[in-house]
């Protein structure tokens, strides 16, 4: 596919500046000679994000050893799940099969991953389920009017600060910081609770922010 073309099918997507570096680029081209499909790769990326939600889960029920595999695990599980999320639009225009299915394979496994990690997280060792929906609702939210403004005519609006990156982002980085941390670093508190209320917040936020400058936008304001 020319490189124009290529371009015109990445303007509605959300902009992600690892698409362009070069391993990016070459697994996507390894992905299409092989001939796997953009949906199976959403797919695939969806399982990883299912299984990082159950290994969140499951730290509440080890300790030791077990239990900082099981949270390094969930962190290693969410990137898997951002880079297949980054790669199937890749693969998709590599070999030319973008499609209106395409996009359900695309935003389907996005909330399904997202809800995974996040419930998971708060039912997760310091965490606090109600915080756990609560993020998933404010996210569900800002994809909901991400949704909207295109369907308006105002185009996709992907800004921050709390987009889908950033929050899993923040899994990660808790994930990680728990897997890794010794006991006495990790707040009383509970970790996973406080990063799952600035997830919700920050994701209100971000979805409130969408909305005026959707609305801006439908005005003819720049």
């Amino acid at each position: 596919m020319s490189t124009t073309a290529r371009t015109a099918a990445d303007a509605d997507r959300r902009p992600i500046a690892a698409r362009s570096w070069r391993v990016s680029q070459a697994a996507a081209d390894w992905l299409v000679r092989r001939g796997v499909s953009a949906n199976g790769v959403s797919v695939a990326g969806m399982v990883a994000g299912l299984a990082a939600g159950a290994a969140l889960m499951a730290t509440t029920h080890l300790d030791g050893l077990p239990q900082r595999v099981a949270w390094l695990a969930a962190a290693a599980l969410v990137i898997v799940r951002l880079l297949a999320n980054m790669l199937d639009g890749m693969v998709a225009i590599g070999s030319g099969t973008s499609s209106a299915v395409g996009e359900l394979y695309n935003e389907v496994p996005d909330r399904v991953s997202d809800s995974a990690a996040l419930i998971g997280l708060g039912y997760a060792l310091g965490g606090e389920p109600v915080l756990g929906y609560l993020a998933v609702l404010a996210g569900v939210f800002t994809a909901y009017v991400r949704a909207l403004g295109k369907a308006a005519g105002a185009g996709q609006e992907f800004v921050g600060p709390f987009a889908k990156q950033q929050r899993m982002a923040c899994v990660i980085g808790c994930a990680a910081y728990c897997g890794l941390a010794p006991t006495d670093w990790l707040p009383a508190l509970g970790l996973p609770a406080i990063v799952l209320a600035v997830v919700a917040v920050g994701s209100l936020f971000t979805a409130l922010r969408r909305l005026w400058r959707i609305g801006r936008r439908l005005r003819g304001g720049r």
